[in-house]
């Protein structure tokens, strides 16, 4: 049975005597269009929601449920980075960027941040650590996972009404099949990444056979 996050990250933060831990998370590096969005989540320990994991492990219904509990009972942040950051800055230092602005967007400043993955963002100017697999190993960090999928899926399924035809409310923009098909015979929209490959590719396509 694989293990649950837990608060043990947060209460070693507090035992350093850190009294504000944050979680943050992004998702959204890997689909080819839309911004890539991240999450804060200060969490009170008196009020931790039931069943926080991974996103990725978790129904639907039950991210949903999960989401509007984070929200009532805890200090949180979303923020995005535009496919325009995405492009001009690459993938990884947008994701960062967004971090830096959701924890920057929290009510009150954070003494310390876990920060999901291998690396710091660089612009983040508070005492902070990242957590490899952090979604699955800290709450806060699953928080801030879950309510990060929560607003980018709505983000695509509000675009895919904008853009119909790319299955963007299924796919949320990831490099599906349907997705890949529909960017060949619809072609590519202000919302693509230029920058990602299969993007690239098909604009350069386009070039190519133009006159």
């Amino acid at each position: 049975m694989t293990q649950a996050p837990d608060f043990s990250f947060e209460e070693a933060a507090f035992a350093r005597g850190l009294s504000r831990v944050c979680g943050v998370d992004e998702v959204g590096r890997g689909p080819l269009c839309g911004p890539v969005t991240a999450a804060a989540v200060v969490l009170d320990p008196a009020r931790i929601p039931d069943g926080l994991n991974d996103s990725k492990k978790l129904s639907a219904a039950r991210r949903a449920e999960l989401a509007r509990a984070i929200m009532e009972n805890a200090d949180w942040c979303v923020a995005h980075a535009s496919v325009e950051e995405i492009d001009r800055l690459n993938i990884l230092q947008a994701s960062h960027l967004a971090m830096c602005r959701a924890v920057a967007g929290l009510s009150a400043p954070p003494d310390h941040a876990l920060i999901d993955g291998n690396r710091l963002p660089r612009g983040l100017t508070l005492s902070a650590e990242a957590v490899v697999k952090g979604d699955a190993r800290s709450v806060s960090i699953a928080a801030a996972s879950i309510l990060a999928k929560q607003a980018r899926d709505a983000l695509m399924v509000d675009l895919a009404q904008q853009h119909p035809g790319y299955g963007w409310e299924r796919n949320a923009g990831y490099p599906t099949k349907d997705h890949l098909e529909a960017l060949l015979n619809l072609g590519v929209t202000p919302h693509h990444r230029r920058s990602f490959r299969p993007v690239h590719n098909i604009l350069c396509q386009v070039k190519s056979v133009s006159p």
